[in-house]
């Protein structure tokens, strides 16, 4: 029988308060977002912002480009699911503008 090397990977639930988000990122393996709480906003680079609440889940492919966070006027939980690549969980990049984050 063939060794066969571990994944590492990282799960955490974590709350945004209404009109925080996180930057932009991108994950080597890719993320999963499960809403348990509230109501939030996601967007893959080049689309638009999408609401989410308790008990979508939200896949973003190996390194797209993306942020989440909550709405502007409701707290959001969720819990989110990335392996490591290399050691590497998270590519942190440039702020979400108040201009972006504004929902149509």
């Amino acid at each position: 029988m063939g060794k066969k090397e571990a994944t590492v990977g990282s799960g955490s639930l974590v709350t945004f308060e209404p009109g925080a988000r996180t930057a932009w990122h991108t994950h080597p393996a890719g993320q999963t977002l499960i809403v348990v709480s509230g109501l939030g906003w996601v967007q893959k680079e080049g689309g638009p912002i999408q609401e989410i609440q308790p008990g979508d889940v939200v896949y973003f492919e190996p390194n797209e480009k993306h942020w989440h966070g909550a709405s502007s006027s409701k707290a959001m939980s969720h819990i989110a699911i990335q392996e490591a690549v290399d050691g590497q969980v998270v590519t942190w990049m440039e702020q979400v503008s108040e201009e972006q984050y504004q929902k149509p």
